[in-house]
């Protein structure tokens, strides 16, 4: 799958080159080659060719979607009629789910194909996809002269892996902190987390239910346009999606950059950050003047406390939606002496460690006489956080920000220190409160050879402006690295 891309495999596909049978059999070979990495849960090799045959006979009937015969990955968090969806969490062992989400069902309208359901942190819970039940996902990427098994991010690292090591043309994400943005970054993928109400929620398995998000994980930035509007829609089954249409974000791409705007928050610059991250910026920043951009420094003065407010509202959330899991209805049952053991037997033993620290954090701000004094303030902090960036709104088009404070890290490194392990998040959370879009692109190369991202922020609903800027940051990095193939290797 080596130099394909979306609008690529598209444009052969529509020329007849290619079948969707050929490009999916392709795709599936080197999906089982890269079994090492660990990225996928479930393989759908038989569903994958049956869904591309019907592609081709679309096709040839003139019926032929925006996305028909493109494999993809879908995240383990997407429900998938028939298909086992577990969130990669042992309380929802054997759950075949009797109904589509809907952007999975907007997928396979548009004529996609499933590879497979992508690895990811359990419940979503974790920035290095290392929490989940079916083991930890190794990043494509190594070191330079360092053959240490790295993360791939999370909690989309299994996305990730897919879409870097080149089996997966696209795949699905999901962001509530940063699970898109972060694993693009540290995989030299594109990522794009739209505007909260943009996609529909409805099918996904929550974690926490004002932040959750989906979106596109791609190898450009054409790609996660043509992916986005695909993805994208009005859905009445969720009550957060918004009524507004769908533009043709193609249509954004190759336009001039003057007379844009480009916000440079003087917050984004955090202690210990190396320095490479900051001359990558600055990089950044020179390639959108060159382009004809104006550059504005702006302020985003409760940045700081962006983090906390996180840590607070989004365990809350996810106390509340994981208590749907009780070993009575779906998934996972412990019998005990009665149903209070059974509940309790059930969740100790289906949830893991992160998850469980989770419910347990969110449970506590939640309880009596600690609301007002966390979740409360936390809201309130984040009214301001989003006030913060209506008035930068006020003055500049889009925001230019490093997506993660390092390059990617070895596995392991971080999982006994949960504070260092959130403060991977301290670039995107702030966008997630706000409910803005969001989108990292691959920008060049850290000292150790990895690859590290930049950060674009957006209007609400103005995805388009976001495409526009990434295409340009693309263009000027001309980012070509790919991981050297080690795990065909390790088979």
């Amino acid at each position: 799958m080596d130099g394909f891309t979306i609008a690529g495999a598209r444009d052969r596909l529509t020329k007849g080159d290619l079948s969707a049978r050929e490009l999916t059999q392709t795709a599936i070979k080197a999906m089982e080659a890269a079994r090492p990495l660990n990225a996928m849960i479930t393989e759908t090799a038989d569903k994958a060719l049956d869904m591309a045959d019907a592609a081709d006979a679309r096709r040839k009937s003139g019926e032929a979607g925006l996305l028909n015969g493109i494999p993809l990955a879908i995240k383990d968090l997407f429900c998938t009629e028939g298909v086992l969806t577990t969130a990669a969490s042992h309380i929802l062992d054997g759950f075949h789910p009797p109904y589509e989400s809907t952007v999975t069902a907007n997928l396979w309208k548009a004529g996609a194909v499933m590879l497979g359901k992508a690895n990811l942190d359990e419940f979503a819970m974790g920035s290095s996809n290392e929490t989940s039940f079916y083991g930890p996902v190794k990043s494509p990427w190594r070191r330079r002269d360092d053959n240490a098994g790295l993360v791939p991010g999370g909690s989309s690292g299994g996305s990730a892996a897919a879409v870097a090591s080149g089996f997966a043309l696209g795949a699905t994400g999901t962001d509530t902190g940063g699970s898109i943005r972060q694993p693009a970054g540290f995989t030299g993928i594109v990522g794009i987390k739209p505007t909260y109400g943009r996609c529909s929620r409805w099918g996904i398995v929550a974690f926490a239910s004002s932040l959750d998000q989906a979106g596109p994980m791609t190898r450009t930035v054409r790609d996660a346009a043509i992916m986005l509007r695909a993805m994208a829609g009005f859905d009445a089954k969720d009550s957060t999606s918004v009524e507004a249409p769908v533009p043709d974000y193609e249509a954004a791409l190759g336009q001039s950059l003057k007379g844009l705007r480009i916000g440079i928050p003087k917050e984004y610059r955090v202690d210990n950050m190396p320095a490479e991250i900051e001359t990558l910026w600055q990089q950044g920043i020179a390639w959108l003047r060159d382009a004809g951009a104006e550059i504005v420094d702006i302020t985003l003065p409760h940045t700081k406390y962006a983090l906390p407010t996180y840590y607070i509202v989004a365990p809350a959330e996810a106390s509340s939606n994981l208590a749907r899991y009780d070993g009575v209805r779906f998934g996972l049952r412990v019998p005990g002496k009665d149903l209070t053991d059974t509940y309790e037997r059930t969740r100790a033993e289906g949830f893991g460690a992160e998850v469980r620290r989770r419910i347990m954090v969110g449970t506590y701000v939640l309880s009596a006489g600690y609301y007002d004094a966390y979740y409360l303030k936390a809201q309130k902090v984040r009214t301001l956080i989003l006030r913060d960036f209506e008035e930068a709104f006020g003055k500049v088009d889009a925001i230019l920000t490093p997506t993660a404070p390092s390059t990617a890290f070895a596995v392991g490194a971080k999982t006994n220190d949960p504070v260092e392990m959130y403060l991977n998040d301290v670039f995107t959370v702030p966008v997630n409160l706000a409910g803005l879009p969001g989108m990292s692109v691959p920008a060049g190369l850290g000292s150790d050879g990895l690859p590290l991202g930049l950060q674009l922020i957006g209007k609400a609903f103005d995805e388009s402006t976001l495409f526009r800027v990434g295409e340009a940051i693309e263009r000027a990095a001309n980012f070509t690295a790919r991981p050297e193939k080690w795990w065909e290797a390790a088979r």
